[in-house]
């Protein structure tokens, strides 16, 4: 049994729409999960449309007219997913026990009468390092810290990492530190400017998955539903299947059969306002040398395709397409000398559309003009990859 914190002291980087997905996820897969909100705005609660008359207030609270247990205010979600409601009142526990011996243990001894019954239990934080996020941590085997890709999302690492050490230090209890980035929006070269200084900064705790800026995510929280069951198919529902996949892999847990929705093509979307919000292509990180290694010794058999492009000025440029579901990672980053850039690609015989991305924006090849309308104004250029490449 795991139990991970999902925290960051900066709002609104995505916390508890991670915590609400990542145990959908986890419960499409047979795990028995459960959520506990311990945020005193409740976005957990309201987001899954619960009952928040009874939460952790009155499990940890000493002076509540209304003394519960964990069992007795968990309310089921879906199949294999429960949640522990939060209210407004939750926020009057850290003055409440301001004074209290042992306060930083009273969700580890609240938790313990129920754990048995999950294989994951995931908690929701509040944006602050109080008494709650305390609690938290000390309960927890794991944090995810949520980071979008801003300067002050990046200093809420720092400050929560503080605090981990902390507890390390005078309460004996390690804790292994998680970086995922959320709310990407590939169409901005800001984005990728950031994420590669996420990528350095926190190299040894970034998760591969990348979360996107996905409306379907915000659209499913008004409705009170998580997203995979609002739009499985969705950019953000394979998102958080991924994640889940990711965090399942390292703690050696086999995927059931029916876990992942059928692969769709994702689409390629470009706004012309930034502020325009859409299913955005996949973007995941190469996390691992071991990662490359397997997926190096998969494609030994396959054919090699050469992508060229003449881009003298651009500071970064990949290939994407059907080939690798409009993914961007270590692999399909392409490399300069001279102003050109190549890559060369072991591909499987068929057809295939793809778009160069440079600097963040997506294009069709110039050089080829074999090209397919994509069905959003635009055009991805064509492929045709035979026995020998």
């Amino acid at each position: 049994m795991k139990i991970i914190s999902i925290a960051n002291q900066k709002g609104g980087c995505g916390k508890t729409t991670t915590a609400i997905n990542l145990v959908a996820a986890l419960s499409a897969n047979g795990q028995r999960t459960l959520l506990i909100d311990l945020d005193p705005q409740a976005h957990a609660t309201l987001g899954l449309d619960r009952d928040d008359r009874f939460s952790v207030y009155n499990v940890i609270s000493r002076i509540t007219p209304r003394k519960m247990a964990f069992k007795d205010i968990i309310q089921k979600v879906e199949k294999n997913f429960d949640i522990v409601p939060s209210n407004v009142l939750v926020g009057t526990l850290e003055q409440e026990l301001a004074d209290e011996i042992g306060r930083e243990m009273k969700l580890v001894e609240a938790i313990d009468s129920v754990k048995a019954g999950y294989d994951y239990i995931i908690i929701d934080c509040p944006p602050s390092l109080g008494f709650l996020t305390v609690n938290a941590l000390r309960a927890s085997n794991e944090v995810i810290i949520t980071v979008e890709t801003s300067r002050f999302s990046v200093q809420g690492v720092d400050h929560l990492m503080d605090i981990i050490n902390l507890i390390r230090e005078r309460l004996n209890h390690e804790i292994e530190p998680r970086v995922l980035v959320t709310m990407f929006d590939s169409r901005l070269r800001h984005s990728f400017s950031m994420l590669d200084k996420i990528r350095v900064k926190f190299s040894d705790m970034l998760l591969g998955t990348i979360v996107h800026t996905n409306v379907k995510l915000k659209e499913s929280a008004v409705m009170g539903k998580t997203v995979l069951s609002y739009d499985k198919y969705c950019r953000g529902a394979k998102d958080y299947y991924s994640l889940a996949k990711e965090l399942l892999a390292i703690d050696k847990v086999p995927l059931a059969d029916n876990f992942e929705p059928e692969t769709v093509l994702a689409p390629v979307v470009r706004a012309k306002d930034d502020l325009v919000e859409d299913d955005a292509p996949a973007i995941t990180v190469d996390f691992s040398q071991r990662m490359k290694d397997v997926v190096a010794h998969e494609l030994e058999a396959m054919a090699e395709t050469t992508f060229t492009l003449n881009a003298p000025d651009a500071q970064s440029v990949y290939v994407a397409g059907s080939f690798n579901e409009w993914s961007l990672n270590g692999f399909c980053r392409m490399n300069k000398e001279n102003g050109l850039w190549t890559l060369r690609l072991p591909l499987d015989p068929g057809v295939y559309q793809y778009q160069f991305v440079i600097d963040g924006r997506w294009q069709a090849d110039p050089a080829n003009d074999r090209k397919e309308p994509n069905g959003f104004g635009d055009m991805n250029s064509v492929v045709k990859v035979g026995a020998n490449g």
